[in-house]
């Protein structure tokens, strides 16, 4: 029932530490999933330097989706968006066409303290990648949440599953779950979606027969439910969807076409991708 199991590749940014789980040689995706980078956790003493921020930069065909467990990151970008992200928030920002975005530390910088939480980047289908470029940050009341009697929480972070659906504004059909278990906790991957993974945060769980430990992604082969049980207290996210066909990733740019890359590296080069309005006298330049 498990295809294939990935250890997360840890990697410093240049302040903080980043689990890259997708994409990896053996799995380009999970459904729409392109990128998954499991952030921190990761302790800052006040006054780190700006450094570690993550500089404007940009991004086309593909939503990236910010997701924290602890922490605050503040967010800016070319549509005007101007928030700050909390534990429990779903920072929805769409590329389509070409959007650039900037992510600073500012309260923890202030105030210290630990950055936990995912990024994932979701590919558009083929025929929204040249959409308008929008941003959407959507409180803890817009994901149903679900507690068991054996001590399975779960929130469906974005898509649909479990018989409930996210406020998220998804383009294609996927899923993306946040589960806490109480050790002996049980909890049920539904098998609906073709393709689908869980990924253990943090303790252990057996899935479908098989220890997972943190750090480590699960893809399922399709066609049956998972049956999770928590060997410890863990977390887990679990995700998937319908793919939506080959994509092509250089950077920070994602497409079905290596031409429409292409173009996206000249633009940025020569300076014609706009920058955010709040946070203009900075980026980071093509690789």
């Amino acid at each position: 029932m498990i295809d294939l199991i990935i250890d997360q590749q840890r990697k410093d940014l240049g302040g903080f530490e980043v689990g890259r789980v997708l994409p990896q040689v053996r799995r380009r995706m999970v459904g729409p999933f392109v990128f998954f980078d499991h952030m921190g956790p990761s302790r800052f003493e006040p006054g780190f330097p700006r450094s570690v921020d993550v500089r404007p930069h940009p991004h086309i065909g593909l939503s990236t989706l910010t997701y924290l467990f602890e922490g605050e990151i503040t967010h800016r970008d070319s549509v005007g968006a101007h928030q700050a992200i909390h534990p429990g928030e779903v920072n929805w920002m769409t590329a389509g066409k070409g959007v650039t975005h900037s992510e600073r530390f500012e309260t923890l910088r202030a105030e210290g303290g630990r950055l936990h939480g995912i990024q994932a980047w979701i590919a558009l289908p083929t025929e929204l990648e040249e959409i308008d470029p929008s941003f959407d940050n959507h409180k803890p009341v817009d994901l149903p949440t679900y507690e068991s009697p054996d001590g399975l929480w779960a929130r469906l972070i974005a898509g649909e599953g479990w018989g409930a659906k996210s406020r998220v504004k998804v383009r294609s059909p996927l899923f993306y779950c946040h589960w806490r278990m109480r050790a002996g906790a049980k909890g049920e991957l539904p098998a609906e979606y073709p393709e689908r993974a869980a990924y253990v945060v943090e303790g252990e769980v057996d899935a479908a027969g098989q220890r997972l430990t943190a750090g480590q992604m699960a893809v399922f082969k399709p066609g049956q439910p998972v049956l999770f049980t928590a060997v410890s207290e863990a977390t887990v996210m679990l995700l998937g969807g319908e793919p939506v066909g080959e994509r092509f990733i250089e950077w920070n740019f994602v497409s079905s076409s290596k031409a429409r890359i292409e173009q996206a590296k000249a633009d940025w080069r020569a300076g014609r991708m706009k920058l955010p309005d709040a946070d203009d006298q900075d980026f980071i330049p093509l690789p």
